[in-house]
């Protein structure tokens, strides 16, 4: 009820933003996205405020945010009081935030992006999403520079893997543990495909395209995979547990040896965070006795 009566007062206090000049790059830009916030960083454009500053520190982490950066509150239900009194020229978010629109539109213009869909390619569609920012923003000859550079960073991670296997690395199975029992497979459309795909490494089983581009399966799934490479993305609170269990310790990949675990890595970032998936990936690779997979 408060943040309806604050939406309320908004739409009649607030002039409309749409009404403001559009012809100049906006400068002073928000989010209440937080793959459009990677995409602003990436542009050399500091934010006014993001939402939920705390989370993307936790789960994004790359690349970072100032650390002064005004924080907005939750994606869903972000502060409208706060993002008002920062005066933005523009206000950028995902289809996600669709219904609050009226709302932010009686503060600054509105930008809506599309997120993960399964039915666009959710990789090319953050791509294209960072160029159309250049382009907003004045910056496209940075932003084809930094794209070059990310797709050199990407193939460079896939060679240091084959280096160290000596030849054809076998197939590698993205997955994300959610408890001992459970787990996300990354595969069609997923941030993780698109950067083994950079690297020129190869999925099992990659499936039909979904939005986010994971499956969640039982952790006795796993056993139909026996020549490929199980790479788990971290974190994972509770290895421990899954450990001491005997269906865990009878896996193909865990006798084998074929088994790796990330860093933390975000998994449903922009375009950029291929980058830090692809060069987690491969340190997590570089664990694993290349005899393992002979």
């Amino acid at each position: 009820m408060r943040y309806a009566l604050i939406c309320l007062a908004l739409s009649l206090m607030l002039p409309l933003g749409a009404a403001r000049a559009e012809h100049a790059p906006p400068e002073r830009i928000a989010a209440v996205s937080w793959s459009l916030a990677e995409l602003l960083i990436e542009l050399d454009v500091r934010p006014v405020g993001v939402a939920d500053v705390a989370g993307y520190r936790q789960w994004v982490v790359h690349p970072a945010l100032p650390e002064d950066i005004p924080d907005l509150g939750l994606r869903q239900e972000p502060n409208v009081e706060q993002l008002a009194a920062l005066a933005p020229d523009l206000i950028l978010g995902s289809d996600q935030q669709a219904d609050l629109v009226p709302v932010l539109e009686r503060i600054a213009p509105v930008r809506l992006i599309d997120g993960f869909d399964a039915a666009q390619d959710n990789a090319g569609a953050s791509r294209a999403a960072y160029l159309d920012l250049a382009r907003l923003t004045g910056r496209e000859a940075l932003a084809r520079d930094r794209l070059a550079a990310l797709d050199a960073r990407i193939a460079a991670a896939g060679a240091r893997v084959r280096d160290h296997f000596g030849g054809p690395v076998p197939p590698v199975l993205p997955i994300r543990l959610l408890t001992p029992e459970s787990l996300r497979l990354h595969g069609a459309n997923s941030m993780v495909l698109a950067a083994l795909e950079g690297m020129g490494l190869e999925h099992p089983a990659p499936g039909d395209p979904t939005d986010w581009g994971f499956v969640q399966k039982r952790v006795e799934d796993l056993a139909d995979f026996e020549r490929a490479i199980v790479v788990q993305i971290g974190p994972f609170a509770e290895r421990d547990a899954l450990e001491v269990r005997p269906i865990w310790q009878f896996m193909p990949f865990i006798r084998a040896g074929r088994y790796a675990e990330t860093r933390p890595a975000w998994t449903f970032g922009g375009v950029f965070s291929l980058g830090y998936l692809a060069e987690a990936l491969a340190d997590a690779l570089l664990t694993i006795d290349p005899e393992a997979v002979r």
